[in-house]
This record gives structure tokens, sequence and C-alpha cells, in this order.
């Protein structure tokens, strides 16, 4: 009996040192004079979110049963729970705060299950008709359908992603403003500008890379080259008057095409345009003499005879572009993939991350959505968060040599 009351009285004098934090944290997180209803809510579930909280609230959960326990075994012991009234009172304040301390404790998961609650938006950082706003639209809109609530696209071009970029990573990490860029963006752009109005690493945590795909080298419809071959002799011919154009410097489809002038050992110039899908329209009219562009934005121009794709960047033959070529049966080796993917303000609960990503794995295991990925020379990929940023990680490095070797720099 003497050593039950001791542990009950241990656990009293822990509480009395860990509720009053606990609370005091929490009245400093919803009396915050810049915040109130939603926001004071949300920034109160940030703050539980922190692992040193968690620990802290489970602890609290764990005294808070022993403490109980302790209380209600000393009153069974005792016969007649009545016999003291204070004894009665303290375990009722005891169950009382161990139902405080468990709502508190799962408040952030609760609030996981819950989200979303509104529309969520996608800000792609590139104009509409590129393959990043042609992926964040069709899995936008199956998560519409899992949801329940509208996923709606912003396209924020400019800067090579960076403008879209800059302002997503200055969004609200409450999981309902979440950013789908290209590859580049994340991985490529910090080593190209001097400048840079975000962090890849420090702003944003990964989610999952959603979807990848080769590019495609194409010239206009009424160009003189057939083939890799012959396009590569008339640049080698003619050294800085052959032209490629792309969706921004540092975009993705600017280093594939940085990488392939590089392997065929030719000198071109580069053309900036505000996005994949103005660089094809001036492909089209005559502006430049080639791109190589992402499949998703080229196979429409391609299939209505606008463009004529002389190879791809994969290095086996594919699919959806019978005939054509692998670019590695005249260049050896060479081979180039894009990605498209979801990362998150950086302080977006974890539980929220978790479900962005299970949900759009499920929307890349739908049948209909893989179709259309299909169509669009596109693959699902849907790896977890952990497993994306490590990929990010090696490819940062990769073009971290890539840009050095050529020299890509914006100041």
């Amino acid at each position: 009996m003497k050593n039950l009351a001791l542990v009950h009285r241990l656990s009293g004098i822990a509480l009395a040192l860990f509720l009053p934090l606990h609370f005091w944290a929490l009245g400093q997180a919803l009396g915050d004079e810049m915040q109130s209803g939603e926001a004071a809510l949300e920034s109160f579930l940030r703050w539980t979110d922190q692992p040193l909280v968690k620990f802290s609230e489970w602890t609290i959960v764990l005294l808070l049963s022993i403490h109980l326990c302790g209380g209600v075994r000393i009153l069974m012991i005792e016969f007649f729970a009545w016999r003291n009234w204070q004894k009665t009172l303290a375990a009722v304040a005891a169950a009382a705060a161990l139902a405080i301390g468990l709502a508190f404790a799962l408040s952030s998961t609760a609030h996981a299950q819950a989200w979303p609650q509104k529309s969520v938006r996608f800000i792609v950082p590139f104009p509409p008709g590129g393959a990043t706003d042609i992926s964040a639209r069709l899995i936008g809109q199956k998560l519409t359908e899992l949801w329940g609530q509208s996923v709606v696209i912003e396209n924020r071009g400019g800067a090579g992603g960076g403008v879209g970029a800059a302002e997503a990573a200055r969004a609200a990490p409450d999981g309902y403003t979440l950013f789908f860029p290209s590859g580049s963006v994340m991985t490529a752009n910090q080593h190209i500008y001097a400048k840079l109005s975000y962090d890849p690493e420090k702003d944003f945590v990964p989610v999952t890379n959603a979807v990848s795909g080769p590019q495609v080298l194409v010239v206009a419809a009424n160009s003189p080259f057939k083939s890799v071959k012959e396009l590569i002799d008339a640049a080698k011919a003619q050294p800085g008057k052959l032209t490629f154009g792309h969706a921004g410097i540092g975009s993705q489809t600017h280093l594939a095409a940085e990488n392939f002038v590089n392997a065929a050992g030719v000198n071109a110039v580069q053309v900036p345009y505000k996005g994949e899908g103005p660089s094809l329209v001036g492909l089209v009219g005559g502006d430049t003499t080639f791109a190589v562009t992402n499949v998703a934005a080229a196979i429409g121009y391609i299939g209505s005879g606008r463009l004529r794709a002389l190879g791809v960047t994969s290095k086996a033959a594919f699919a959806q572009l019978p005939g054509v070529p692998p670019i590695a049966q005249t260049l050896p080796g060479f081979e180039n993939t894009g990605w498209f993917g979801i990362v998150a303000p950086a302080g977006t609960p974890k539980e929220i991350i978790q479900k962005v990503y299970q949900d759009t794995k499920k929307a890349l295991e739908s049948s209909d959505v893989k179709a259309r990925l299909y169509v669009q020379g596109l693959a699902p990929v849907g790896n977890t968060p952990e497993e994306m940023g490590r990929a990010m990680k090696e490819e940062t490095a990769l073009w971290a040599r890539v840009v050095r070797e050529r020299k890509i720099k914006v100041e």
C-alpha cells in the first residue's frame, strides 16, 4: 500500500510539473493577437507536431494513466470510494486530466484525418500546356474525387520555375498549398541562379515523385532535318547557327537540351521562353531550330503533324512514339529522363504529408489515371517522401556537375 501511494504521489508531482508548461504553451499558441479562429488552431496543431512536444504529450498521458490507476486502486483498497471525498475528487480530476491529455496527444492525427476541409491549390511553376501542368491537372482531378474537395491548379511561370517556387515557399504550411514542380526546379536551379528567392532544401519537404517520362528531340514539320544525325551534322557545319528553345533557364527542357548538345559536341544557341508550351509554339512557328522537350507536351503537336520527332531520350524505343528511334542509337549511352512531383512548404504536419502521399499513390494506381498518363508519355512513380528526398539529393549532385561543366549561370 505504501509503494502504491508513493507511485501515486510521484506521478502527481510529475504531472504538476508537466501540465502547467503544456497549457501555457497552448495559451501561447491560441492567444496570439495576430491569429484567430482557424489560423490559431492551425498554429497550435503545428506546435503539437514538434517531436519534443509529442514526447511531452505522451509522457503526460503515461503519467496520467499511472496516477489515475494508482488513485483508483487506493480507493478500492479502502473498500468504498465515497468514504473520503478528497480522494474521490482527486480520482475524478485525474480521469478528466487523462481525457484532456489524450485529446491533445491525438489532436494532430485527428486533424490530419479531417484534412482537407476546403479546396487545395497546386502551384505549378510554368504556364499551361507543358508537361508539369499536364501532370498536375491529371493527378489533381483524381485527388478532387478522393478528397471531396477541389484541387485548384495555379500557374505561376517565370525564372525557370523560381517565381512559383518562391510563392509556394511563402505559403502557410497547412497542407492547403502544395507545390507541383518539375525536377530541375528542386535540384538544378540552386546551381544556376546566383540569387534564388527560395531554398529547395530548407523551404520544402518532399511528398512524392508523381510521374516521370523521357524527352523527345523535335523540329518543325517543314524542317529539312529528318534524323538526329542530320541535325548534328548541320550543327557541326554551322557552329552557333542552330537554335533550341526551352521552358526557361534551368528548366528540365533546358537541361535536357544542354545534355544533348554536350553529348553531340556541337555549338547551338539556347532561346529561353516562359514555359514549355510557348517554346513549342515558337518552334512550330519557325523561331527556333529544335527542342528537346517532354513527350507529354509535344505528343499532341507530333500527332497533328506540326512537329517532327527525330529521337527520344530513353535508352529503348518509346511505345507512345512508334518509329521514333532512341537518340542513343546515334549518341551511344545518351539518356535523359524528367520527373514531376509534389512537395510541401516546410513545417507542414507529417500526418498531412503522409495523407497526400498515400492518396496520390492511390490516384496513380487507378486504371483511368494510368491510361491517361500513358497517352501523354508519362509513367506513374508514387515513391515515398523518404525515397523522393534521397533521389533529389542524388540528382542535385548530378546537376551541380553538369551546370559547372556547361557553365550555365544566371547572375
